[in-house]
């Protein structure tokens, strides 16, 4: 607290690194936060079990816990039971978060309960150093071949968005379940109280999402960044082996996401069709994707000289490892893949980026009408798509010089030059011909 004020001094407050999120072998209780102590915390299991009731998928009820593992490591900072809280804890919380550093992940070292950083992760991790961007540089710094920045030092606002989120409907549901306080800590705007907010508005007008959580972070909306089909090729060519190369192969051509495509299994390729099958995401639906033939070719490349290294069978994982021990192929070893590839182009393109990119080459082709699109992609709103129309900031770029440029040819005569001014020297200036 601040003698002056009575605040907490959130600025030097030190936040434990204790408890994790744990993975288990049961269906009814996938993932399980556990406290400083190695025992579960049952209030959260009681709410992820309400939300796997609510046919939640398990990475949901994991991204959830990571939330919550955050919260409670605040109160164990600041010495206040979770069923104390109030919304000063709330408002706090809040402002930590925003300020707080995000320990690194060091990919592929496995789970350690004890390394887990304040940002909630449960694998170890590695101090922060000068190279600690995505193939080197400092966090938040714009890699000049890409122009993306690389991750931040800090909590993204949307992952502050989502935890505050998270936290306001964990206390929702003990709240009615009588099990936690009257007031939920992180209460909503207080433009809605009492009704919807801006319901003086027309509800014919469209207006911006509502703002719900009184805490939220304003998120800057930007365009999804494509990679560019020059840029492609050379990270194409930068593959190391027929593995990658088919993967890569089957994302930019069919805009699966990276997990729905590691997630086939050797019956989901059908080369004779020309289709490949994936388990969507959000609605755990499967959907057959048709893919490009050099994928297939890949494919087949690989698998050949994977032929008597792995178990076969249409049940089997379509991707693994390839170096002893031979196992399935991770989401986090694919991604240290593609980062390998971009280190040797200086670039910090991400997989998600292979699906933009996918997207973007879709929805830009008028033969291909934009509803396809939307299903190929497994979007639930059209509106989703149609921000694939926009053009890229390359396209843009180059569009505008060229309209420069044939305003330059189009132009006629200029006007005479004021007095003591030189008209040649105008003419360099302002780029047209003599």
């Amino acid at each position: 607290m601040s003698a002056q004020s009575g605040e907490r001094a959130l600025a030097t407050l030190v936040v434990p690194c204790i408890g994790c999120v744990v993975a288990t072998a049961d269906r009814l209780e996938p993932y399980r936060l556990l406290d400083a102590d190695g025992a579960a915390v049952v209030p959260v299991a009681s709410f992820l079990r309400e939300l796997l009731a609510a046919s939640r998928a398990p990475l949901t009820l994991r991204s959830y816990a990571m939330d919550l593992l955050r919260w409670w490591r605040f109160l164990a900072a600041v010495d206040v039971r979770w069923e104390r809280a109030t919304p000063v804890e709330g408002r706090d919380f809040s402002l930590w978060i925003r300020q707080a550093s995000k320990p690194r992940v060091v990919p592929g070292s496995g789970w350690d309960a004890a390394g887990a950083g304040a940002g909630g992760g449960s694998r170890r991790r590695r101090p922060q150093s000068r190279r600690e961007g995505v193939n080197g540089g400092l966090p938040g710094q714009v890699n000049l071949v890409t122009g993306k920045p690389s991750p931040g030092a800090g909590y993204a606002p949307r992952t502050v968005n989502h935890c505050e989120t998270v936290l306001r409907t964990f206390y929702d549901f003990h709240r009615e379940a009588g099990s936690g306080p009257m007031v939920n800590p992180f209460p909503l705007d207080r433009d809605r109280r009492g009704g919807r907010s801006h319901a003086h508005r027309n509800p014919m007008d469209p207006w911006s999402r509502e703002k719900q959580g009184r805490y939220r972070s304003t998120v800057v909306q930007v365009p999804p960044r494509a990679i560019p089909d020059e840029m492609f090729e050379r990270l194409f060519a930068a593959l190391s082996s027929h593995r990658d190369r088919a993967l890569v192969a089957f994302w930019i051509s069919t805009g699966a996401r990276a997990s729905e495509l590691l997630g086939a299994c050797q019956g989901d390729a059908d080369p004779g069709q020309q289709m490949i099958t994936v388990v969507r995401k959000g609605s755990r639906g499967v959907q057959q994707l048709p893919a490009a033939p050099d994928a297939f070719v890949w494919l087949r490349l690989y698998q050949q000289q994977m032929r008597g290294r792995v178990p076969a069978g249409r049940r089997q994982p379509l991707w693994w490892t390839l170096r002893q021990p031979l196992v399935p192929l991770s989401y986090h070893a694919a991604h240290r893949m593609f980062e390998r590839a971009n280190a040797l182009l200086g670039a910090n393109w991400t997989l998600h980026d292979l699906r933009h990119s996918a997207a973007h080459r879709m929805a830009r082709d008028p033969a291909l009408p934009l509803a396809d699109v939307q299903w190929i992609l497994g979007h639930a709103h059209l509106t989703t798509t149609q921000i694939y129309m926009n053009p890229s900031l390359e396209e843009a770029v180059a569009g505008l010089r060229a309209h420069h440029a044939r305003q330059a040819r189009t132009a006629g005569d200029p006007a005479p030059p004021a007095p003591g001014y030189d008209r040649r020297s105008l003419d360099v200036l302002f780029g047209r011909r003599p």
